[in-house]
């Protein structure tokens, strides 16, 4: 088959990613920027919309020598940016890290039941301070004159693809939370907050062109709706396989299994099948996030954290990390949880604490794997990876341990890239479906096989850190409650 180029682009938390790829899976071209976010209060974690748009711009005019059939983008999600009549932002964008509408989403999620959550989504999935309607009930509590005002609430993908395009829609599992499982709106959620339903796009198919690239050396070019970058992620990483465990390492941990059953699983999220792959995934706080923020605090850079970690192995010293540095997702959906180092000594050291980190994460995965292993009736002997978060052979060695299965590592970096090409690629009829796109294009690098010397241990040290987690709940949300 002649190999056809297309454009990836994610919109992700801290980052525009994006890279030309032929069908054959080469990358030809690759361009990566960050933008910032701000922290301006407690639980506030916003980020402007015009970020987005001027380094996805930047990534387009990088690419200018390339020609290509279709452009796909993925994006965070439960981020959302308030637009006026005239598509521009009333307000920066309420990111999904951002905590602020907790007291709504607590309201909102007591007036559903765990049957009807089970209903709509497959699972008892709470509602969150990150969900749309808690964020719209927020603005319209607070901000009333911005609420008046606001004519669409819209993810950074759909934002990104109305400026490209003209055009506004969304997709189905980008709106997990607001959707059932036929992909239509529920009117009864909606009621709960009046006014909010009016402000959605419409909704199209995951690989359905949802317009055509305006101006700019792209001009008429197709541009796919997609998805979420965790979605994305997963099938860019082989998630479309059946069966198949995928583990995506970014700003925080995702963890996603490909399974046609369904066991309704406190923490899970179950996304609605798309052409015969129906995900589901457990997505966890912090991850990198979590590794920036320890970096920040001791002012070192990232790759030297790896270096201290390689150079002092475990031992009595290093204490226990608890990384819900600002609540956590799955299992726990609880956005009063805070982070903690235990056991620490006299004898810990900067290296210990770095160890800790590292390990904090991988136990949080392995919480977050457990939940989806139950979820989808799948216990896989393989995990497939992706992410930037797996370039460190340091953390790699301490994921596969205490998961005490081997890691299969993707040779992009960038999962959600690849999933946004594979969703194009099949957009533009390339191939038939999802799956023949995935397996022609993810291809696999390396495998980091557990060290059974460590397995036992970490598995002890596990338990203790879930314990942990449960005993300290109260200690934080006595913390939050004097947060302002």
């Amino acid at each position: 088959m002649f190999a056809q180029k297309l454009i990836g682009l994610d919109i992700g938390t801290t980052s525009v990613k994006a890279a030309v790829l032929d069908t054959n899976g080469t990358i030809h071209a690759r361009f990566s920027e960050s933008y910032p976010s701000s922290r301006a209060g407690t639980n506030l974690v916003e980020q402007n919309p015009e970020d987005w748009m001027n380094l996805l711009n930047k990534a387009l005019n990088s690419f200018i020598d390339h020609k290509v059939v279709g452009i796909g983008i993925c994006s965070q999600v439960n981020t959302h940016v308030f637009l006026g009549a005239d598509d521009r932002p009333l307000f920066p964008a309420i990111t999904w890290q951002d905590i602020r509408a907790k007291n709504e989403a607590q309201d909102l999620n007591s007036q559903v039941s765990d049957e009807e959550k089970i209903k709509w989504w497959g699972s008892p999935m709470p509602i969150d301070a990150s969900h749309a309607l808690s964020r719209m009930s927020w603005m319209k509590k607070m901000h009333g004159e911005i609420w008046h005002k606001t004519k669409k609430v819209m993810l950074p993908k759909d934002y990104c693809i109305l400026k490209l395009t003209g055009t506004a829609s969304t997709d189905p599992l980008s709106n997990i939370g607001l959707v059932d499982n036929k992909f239509n709106y529920i009117s009864e959620l909606f009621d709960l907050v009046p006014g909010t339903r009016q402000l959605m796009a419409p909704i199209i198919g995951v690989s359905d062109i949802a317009g055509y690239v305006s101006d700019g050396p792209f001009s008429g070019i197709p541009v796919i709706s997609g998805t979420m970058d965790a979605w994305s992620g997963i099938l860019g990483a082989g998630g479309a396989e059946r069966n198949s465990s995928v583990y995506l390492s970014g700003t925080s941990e995702i963890i996603g299994i490909s399974s046609s059953k369904i066991i309704p699983t406190p923490g899970a999220i179950v996304f609605p099948e798309v052409e015969e792959i129906r995900l589901h995934a457990a997505p966890t706080q912090h991850g990198g996030d979590a590794k920036l923020w320890f970096s920040n605090v001791f002012d070192l850079e990232m790759n030297q954290i790896a270096e201290m970690v390689s150079e002092k192995q475990r031992s009595n010293a290093t204490p226990l990390f608890l990384p819900q540095l600002n609540g956590e997702r799955s299992p726990h959906w609880d956005p009063t949880l805070r982070g903690a180092f235990l056991g620490v000594s006299r004898r810990t050291e900067r290296v210990d604490f770095a160890r800790a980190v590292y390990e904090g994460v991988a136990f949080a995965a392995k919480q977050a794997f457990e939940v989806t292993k139950k979820s989808s009736d799948v216990s896989s002997d393989v995990v497939y990876c992706g992410g930037g978060g797996f370039r460190s052979n340091e953390w790699n060695q301490i994921r596969s341990n205490v998961l005490g299965l081997p890691l299969k590592i993707i040779k992009s970096t960038e999962p959600g890239v690849m999933g946004a090409v594979a969703i194009a690629a099949k957009g533009v009829g390339i191939f038939p479906n999802l799956e023949k796109a995935s397996k022609q294009l993810v291809k696999f690098d390396e495998q980091c096989d557990p060290d059974p010397r460590h397995i036992e241990k970490l598995l002890k040290i596990f338990e203790i850190y879930s314990d942990a987690i449960s005993q300290t709940a109260e200690i934080g949300r006595r913390l939050n409650s004097l947060e302002t």
